[in-house]
């Protein structure tokens, strides 16, 4: 018998192909892999717990004070940094208030551990269905959480944090602390922080007062605060608010009729102030000085300002008239306007064309050449050496040293009289005057006026080639509005604190005299005359008025400064890279664009004429029995002028 037959007679089993796994096998394979699964899944929450932001300032508001800015009549101009309102209990809040939020935010707010599954899933379901994010599935707690301790990253990292801040939150506190905390907090639009915040910024009210319509308006901003804001669109923060008005009726909140009715209070949308949009180049200006008036350091301050809310919205519209009119065609794509009363309060400023694109306030921070509108401190110099307006020069080419001013198109009057000269804005006799008084001198001048940028001290100044800002040039023409005193431009009147407290109050007994009276009367009736027969004639209004063009070479900025008793107002056209514009003077747009404003910002004020000479003082200068006055600042002696009296003496009796 062979050896397998003797293996099958003892019951041998024939070999078998390689063994399959035994199901405890596959069992404990799938227990490694959970185990090291739990392992992991512990270290990445691990991980996440240790990185957690501290909890330990919970309560304490971690932020810049706020300041508020204010025009003259205590309309809202701008917010700086976070406006907190007062932290209010949910028992002093009207009770449909929460009510909006929970059904607009987080229906199941009460019922949930702090995370919504149920809601996570119905979001998700919407999203798949709609094929992008329709519906976010975070909670109140979880907006909370992220509100209080995280960035508002999109990241999956942000997304775990979040998840367990909230559920330590829902393990700390109580369903309504967690709501009463979030009411407080939450970001609600234009700088505002809390329901309170919001409800004195929307409808000038403590959240205490709101109106169901008003609350259904605040619960709308919680999904896009900028985009629904009543600020920005009112129409589409009223179609929020019914949105929001019709989940608090499928809530069970309220009944239709109560939300038809509420719907009836639209017309309160109107009390939110809507500053005009270029005001925030005054604001930003009104901010930056605030720490030189007061230490604000931990307060949330309110700045009363100078502003004119009317004017203000008059110069911007002024300015954009003209560049959307002429800036194609005459290339020009920037532009400034400063207004002030006579005393240096500012009444209105317009820093650019477009604040959104560009922050830098062409009003007070550009410096550029004021070509022929610094021509007036020249003359003004003349006047105090002794010059009269009708003492005569010869417009004719000059050369003073190297130097050979021009005229405007090369064009020459020969004999002109000093008012003539500034009329009709001639290079060549403002050379000569100021290189009969000094250019030192004219500094001198411009310097006691409030013109603090560096200037050339060579004849070359008479043509305006220093530089300067739009806003002290015009602070400068105020002090021939005001008749010889002094104007130091000004817009901050009052700061207080948000409980009252005057922190600071504009308050002195006023600017100097800088001027004689009777030489600022002179110059008014010089510069009465660019306007009334000169290059300014397009700047004419109905009433007194004076001014002054300015254009630099070859076309890259025009100017026109002028004024009435009761207002002066600059404006400035050019361009940010200095390039010429199309032939464009300070008598055309700027000029014009002077005019538009003015016309609109005096047409409620009483005509009343600019400051002249004194009526006596003028009647012995007529009969020359007033000597000249010495030369200020050791200046050349004047030229020996005959009176009006004498020269007609002379010209019927001959002279000795």
């Amino acid at each position: 018998m062979t050896r397998l037959d003797k293996d099958q007679s003892r019951g041998g089993r024939r070999p078998r192909g390689p063994r399959k796994p035994s199901q405890q096998s596959l069992g404990r394979w799938l227990a490694f892999a959970a185990l090291w699964a739990f392992l992991a899944g512990g270290g990445v929450l691990a991980y996440f717990a240790l990185t957690l932001p501290s909890t330990d300032q919970l309560t304490a508001a971690q932020r810049q004070p706020s300041v508020t800015v204010l025009a003259d009549d205590g309309s809202f101009v701008a917010t700086f940094g976070e406006l907190f309102g007062e932290p209010l209990r949910l028992r002093e809040m009207p009770h449909y208030l929460p009510e909006a939020v929970i059904a607009t935010e987080d229906r199941r707010f009460y019922h949930h551990f702090g995370i919504d599954l149920i809601g996570m899933a119905r979001a998700l379901f919407a999203d798949l269905r709609a094929r992008h994010i329709v519906q976010g599935g975070s909670t109140i707690t979880q907006q909370l959480a992220k509100n209080l301790f995280l960035t508002p990253d999109r990241t999956i990292g942000r997304k775990i944090r979040e998840t367990m801040l909230a559920l330590w939150l829902e393990h700390q506190f109580t369903k309504n602390q967690i709501l009463e905390l979030y009411l407080n907090r939450v970001y609600l639009g234009a700088g505002t922080y809390g329901v309170d915040a919001a409800a004195h910024r929307y409808f000038n009210k403590s959240a205490r007062d709101l109106t169901l319509y008003e609350a259904a308006v605040i619960a709308g901003l919680l999904k896009a605060p900028s985009r629904f804001s009543p600020v920005n669109d009112r129409a589409l923060a009223a179609d929020r608010a019914d949105q929001v008005l019709q989940n608090m009726v499928d809530a069970g909140y309220i009944t239709d009729a109560q939300a038809h009715a509420a719907e009836r209070q639209k017309s309160q949308l109107a009390t939110a102030d809507r500053a005009p949009p270029g005001s925030r180049y005054f604001a930003d200006w009104v901010a930056s000085q605030i720490g030189s008036f007061a230490d604000i350091n931990g307060h949330d301050v309110i700045v009363a300002t100078t502003l004119d809310p009317k004017m203000q919205t008059y110069a911007e519209h002024a300015v954009a008239r003209t560049l959307a009119t002429d800036g194609a065609a005459d290339h020009v794509t920037q532009g400034a306007l400063v207004a002030m009363s006579p005393d240096g309060a500012i009444r209105a400023m317009v820093g650019g064309s477009n604040y959104n694109e560009s922050q830098f306030n062409r009003a007070t921070q550009a410096e550029r050449q004021p070509g022929s509108s610094f021509k007036p401190f020249v003359y003004l110099t003349a006047l105090e050496h002794g010059i009269k307006p009708t003492d005569v020069f010869n417009d004719a080419p000059v050369r003073i040293g190297n130097w050979e001013p021009h005229n405007y198109e090369n064009t020459y009057r020969g004999n002109v009289t000093v008012a003539d000269a500034i009329a009709y804005s001639i290079n060549t006799v403002a050379a000569q005057v100021i290189d009969h008084v000094g250019a030192g001198n004219v500094i001198a001048v411009a310097r006691r006026l409030g013109i603090t940028t560096p200037l050339p001290d060579d004849d070359s100044l008479a043509l305006g080639t220093g530089s300067v800002t739009l806003m002290e040039l015009t602070s400068a023409y105020a002090a021939f509005a005001s008749g010889g005193v002094a104007a130091w431009p000004h817009a901050v009147l009052e700061i207080r604190d948000t409980h009252g407290n005057v922190l600071y109050h504009r308050a002195g007994s006023g600017a100097p005299r800088v001027i004689d009276a009777n030489v600022a009367g002179e110059m008014n009736e010089l510069l009465e005359g660019v306007i009334q027969r000169g290059t300014g004639r397009a700047a004419s209004l109905d009433r007194p008025d004076a001014g002054k063009t300015g254009t630099t070479q070859d076309f890259r900025d025009a100017l026109f400064v002028g004024y009435t008793a009761d207002l002066v107002c600059g404006v400035w056209f050019g361009n940010d890279d200095n390039s010429p514009m199309k032939h464009v003077t300070g008598g055309t747009l700027p000029a014009r664009t002077w005019h538009a404003f003015m016309a609109d910002a005096t047409r409620d004020m009483p005509v009343r004429d600019l400051p002249g000479p004194n009526a006596f003082v003028a009647l012995d200068n007529m009969f020359g029995r007033n000597a000249p006055p010495p030369p200020p600042s050791g200046g050349p002696p004047p030229p020996n002028r005959p009176g009006i009296l004498q020269s007609l003496m002379n010209a019927i009796f001959g002279s000795r």
